[in-house]
């Protein structure tokens, strides 16, 4: 074979590789949602005079028009684990932008402390203080959830921020809150190999810790169910590496029938456990039916006539129907989907009374991740 030839033959290759591609991209349709990332994807910006010249360079045609064919590029997916496996396995790369795994546990960088994003969040959790608490009846309790570099990053070399400085920190900062360390009762085993979150069915001692902490009774006995649905948490697309699907299991106990689960945010009653979210896009969201900005737990055969309001995050979404036996009501609040300051004058739509019963309340507990807690900003 001719040297000619072969040069011939490498650019005409080439050539229909670019131009395939790029055909290929610009008439397939556009997907709407990574299903791998659990992300909307970029949409097709409109070409304008406009968008050509706006003066915020973020909103200009080209800048949004690069977002949109990097999303929209095909086999997109397929490229992502390619670039993974080699990031990985062939330059030993230690992460693939901020994502690595270690002893089969997928994990995302978590360093430095970011202590304006801490003392921000202080400062939202101390406005609902002053706000709503001081000078009432309620006693406050605050507790910290450790992501899972707690466990794995350092001891492996990877950055890691200074897990006991950040609570030291934030213990300074939420002074007014009594704290319940619970990192004595969690190891990485508690979590999802390929999430972010703890697995509910290893969390009863956690919540026997803040049950002790708030000096109220609790009982372990719960039934373990396994749900029917394989389970591939956030990491799993993010880190575009085929880890293994994991079982996901739920814990229900004679109590709960009798329970009210109410979403207030959508003005109807759920359960502690939906199930059509089980089978959707992040399964992680049948507990308590996901991020919902209000939601009320009554329980008529509570072991005590107690009432509990929490601000919490995503994991606490697994974790209080555990505490539901212990409180004649919790009050669940996710002030990432509800402003702080509102908080006073939202009313329940079957009763017009207050939603949040501050006056009430025997107990209140903060309950956050480091990961909310070190990027803050959502919290409103």
């Amino acid at each position: 074979m001719s040297t000619k030839f072969k040069n011939i033959t490498l650019v005409c290759l080439a050539s229909l590789f670019l131009f395939g591609f790029a055909f290929w991209s610009w008439f397939k349709p556009a997907d709407p949602f990574s299903e791998s990332e659990r992300r909307a994807l970029a949409e097709k910006p409109k070409l304008s005079l406009e968008s050509v010249f706006h003066e915020d360079s973020e909103k200009r045609f080209m800048t949004l028009f690069e977002s949109y064919s990097l999303d929209q590029f095909p086999l997109r997916d397929l490229f992502r684990t390619v670039k993974s496996f080699a990031s990985f396995y062939i330059f030993q790369n230690m992460d693939n932008n901020g994502i690595y795994v270690q002893d089969g546990y997928a994990a995302q960088l978590e360093y430095p402390i970011n202590e304006d994003s801490l003392s921000y969040a202080a400062g939202k959790f101390k406005g609902i203080y002053d706000r709503f608490l001081n000078g009432g009846n309620a006693k406050v309790y605050s507790a910290v959830i450790p992501d899972k570099g707690y466990f794995l990053a350092e001891k492996n070399g990877y950055l890691s921020m200074d897990y006991e400085r950040f609570f030291e920190l934030y213990r300074e900062k939420t002074a007014f809150a009594e704290y319940i360390d619970i990192t004595g009762a969690l190891s990485l085993e508690d979590y999802y190999k390929t999430d972010t979150h703890w697995r509910q069915e290893k969390i009863s001692d956690v919540a026997k810790m803040l049950a002790d902490g708030m000096e109220i009774p609790y009982s372990s006995e719960y039934t373990e169910n396994v749900l029917e649905n394989p389970f591939c948490g956030v990491y799993y697309g993010q880190s575009a590496l085929p880890l293994p699907a994991e079982e996901m299991r739920y814990m229900t106990a004679a109590f709960m029938e009798d329970c009210t689960v109410y979403d207030h945010q959508n003005g109807k009653e759920i359960s502690f456990y939906d199930m059509e979210k089980a089978f959707g896009k992040d399964p992680y969201e049948m507990y308590l039916s996901g991020n919902l900005s209000v939601v009320t737990i009554e329980n008529p055969n509570a072991s005590t006539e107690r009432e509990l309001i929490v601000f919490r995050d995503s994991f606490g979404a697994s974790l209080l129907p555990l505490l539901a036996q212990s409180y004649r009501k919790i009050t669940v609040v996710d002030i990432r989907y509800v402003p702080s300051a509102n908080l006073g004058i939202l009313r329940d739509g079957r009763t017009s009374k207050p939603l949040i019963d501050f006056r009430n309340a025997d107990d209140v507990l903060f309950l956050y991740s480091t990961l909310v807690l070190n990027n803050s900003s959502a919290l409103r």
